[in-house]
């Protein structure tokens, strides 16, 4: 057989129960045509025939039948799936029932399938049976939470002692640890180690790019690269009385497992579906691993052993820091990364000023420059049109008032001058160093029309080499500072002066 046409004589080959479980897979692939699809579910009777094929003595056969009744979408056969899934006694075809009750409505079936979710999860697990295992109980949890939907929890944990972890770019850990003025703050191999009752102050710190809750483990400080003693490494841990002290909900608490490691997407997909799944067993259903409904992410970072260090990321906490940010675009800097520019260059930042942001994105520098120091008037240029708008949103959102024009820099004209240029420089991209070489030189040329006598440049950049060559040639300029922002890249935060 040959062609989507053929579907007809597989339908009549299974009417008389010829080559069942090949028809039963070839009409699956087929059905992955749309018009097919739409044929077979309006145009032929087929559901009733396939239901009879739940009865088969072969158990692919019956795994194909069911999931070819999910994939048709035959409501119908709702009642006799789950008749068949409560009599089947082969483990692996047991979350194919489940799988095709998810394309049904199965509502009527929430009972059973509750208690059929408790015993697979009070079932012991021996490694012949994990993975199957694994297979019901995440099919029947994610059928479950499409009716149930999760426990929202509220987080009630602003005023209790904890320890956190601001994550920040590890070259400039002490400027996000000298801004932190409740509580203990230490260096960390993340960022800083807080520990504070005053978690409010630090969600109003902007230089960091995350806030994650420290774990305690028992008698170590990482946890095992193997994913199931991984798991109880978690859960002998503080972990779910951490939730508990910090949620007015008690469990179960939803979660996912974010894995940063070296290994292949493969490795790391294995490592964590294990791991997810032991810790449901050990919690005995208070903690559920669903990757699309969740609150709790439970942050594993490899170190150079191949152990992991442990952390929480909290979804009930909003973070509100950055919500103007509705719009980027792919070149655009990170809202933390232009807040932590801002706060080692504070001490250069004139309150009042006037400034302008040459190529200014959605606005993301020029909004957190406002945000560390309050200018007076403030405006960006940018040759594409659609950043623009997007920025005026952005500024909008933010409650800024920045002049926002689609236009480029270089034709740009004003009746005063500016006080700062503050700007994340264009990376070179399929641009030519010569192309580069004459980006910088126009821009130093221009700049120096356009800033008042001692004006300054606050720019980032990855491309320090052609920044020095007009500091060389264009005698007006003297570098200020020069810090090194992020090693891989070699971005750079130059501040120059105009003399």
């Amino acid at each position: 057989m040959n062609g989507k046409a053929d579907y007809k004589d597989i339908i009549l080959e299974l009417a008389e129960k010829v080559n069942v479980r090949t028809n039963l897979s070839q009409l699956r692939q087929l059905l992955k045509d749309d018009k097919i699809k739409e044929d077979l579910t309006k145009t032929h009777d087929l559901g009733e025939n396939v239901v009879g094929f739940l009865e088969e003595e072969d158990p692919k056969t019956r795994k194909n039948a069911v999931l070819l009744l999910g994939d048709l979408g035959y409501q119908e056969a709702a009642s006799a799936i789950m008749e068949a899934y409560q009599k089947e006694d082969t483990r692996f075809v047991k979350a194919s029932y489940v799988t095709a009750l998810a394309q049904l409505d199965a509502e009527e079936y929430l009972p059973q399938l509750k208690q059929r979710l408790e015993a697979v999860m009070a079932e012991e697990v021996e490694e012949q049976n994990r993975k199957h295992l694994d297979e019901e109980r995440r099919a029947l949890q994610n059928l479950i939470i499409r009716y149930d939907g999760i426990t929202t929890h509220i987080f009630r944990g602003w005023d209790k002692e904890v320890n956190v972890i601001l994550q920040t770019n590890p070259a400039h850990r002490e400027v996000v640890r000298k801004m932190v003025t409740k509580g203990e703050a230490k260096l960390h191999g993340l960022g800083v180690e807080v520990k504070t009752k005053s978690l409010k102050e630090l969600m109003d710190l902007r230089p960091y790019r995350e806030l994650l809750f420290k774990l305690d483990l028992t008698n170590k400080e990482f946890v095992s690269n193997d994913p199931v003693q991984a798991a109880k490494d978690l859960w002998n841990s503080n972990l779910y009385t951490l939730l508990e002290s910090l949620h007015e909900q008690k469990g179960p608490f939803y979660f996912r497992v974010e894995c940063k490691s070296k290994m292949t997407l493969e490795e790391r997909s294995t490592f964590t579906r294990k791991l997810a799944g032991e810790l449901e067993r050990l919690s005995g259903g208070e903690l559920v691993n669903s990757t699309s409904d969740y609150e709790i992410e439970i942050r594993l970072v490899q170190t150079k052993t191949g152990e992991f260090y442990p952390a929480l990321k909290l979804y009930t906490i909003a973070d509100k820091r950055f919500e103007y940010r509705k719009n980027s675009i792919a070149t655009s800097i990170h809202p933390s990364t232009a807040a932590l520019i801002m706060e080692i260059a504070r001490p250069y930042l004139l309150e009042d000023a006037q400034i302008i942001d040459p190529f200014c994105g959605v606005g993301t520098m020029l909004i957190e420059r406002d945000r560390a120091v309050p200018a007076r008037e403030q405006y960006g240029t940018d040759t594409f049109g659609e950043a623009i708008e997007k920025a005026r949103e952005n500024a909008s959102l933010a409650g800024e008032k920045i002049n926002f024009i689609h236009r480029d820099f270089f034709d740009f004209k004003h009746e005063y001058k500016f006080d700062e240029i503050v700007t994340n420089m264009p990376v070179r991209g399929k641009k030519t160093k010569e192309e580069m070489d004459r980006l910088y030189e126009l821009f130093f040329t221009k700049a120096a029309s356009i800033l008042s006598e001692k004006g300054i440049i606050i720019m980032y950049t990855n491309e320090v080499g052609f920044v020095k060559k007009q500091l060389r040639l264009q005698k007006k300029y003297h570098l200020l500072k020069e810090t090194l922002m992020q090693k891989k890249g070699e971005f750079y935060l130059l501040i120059i002066g105009l003399a």
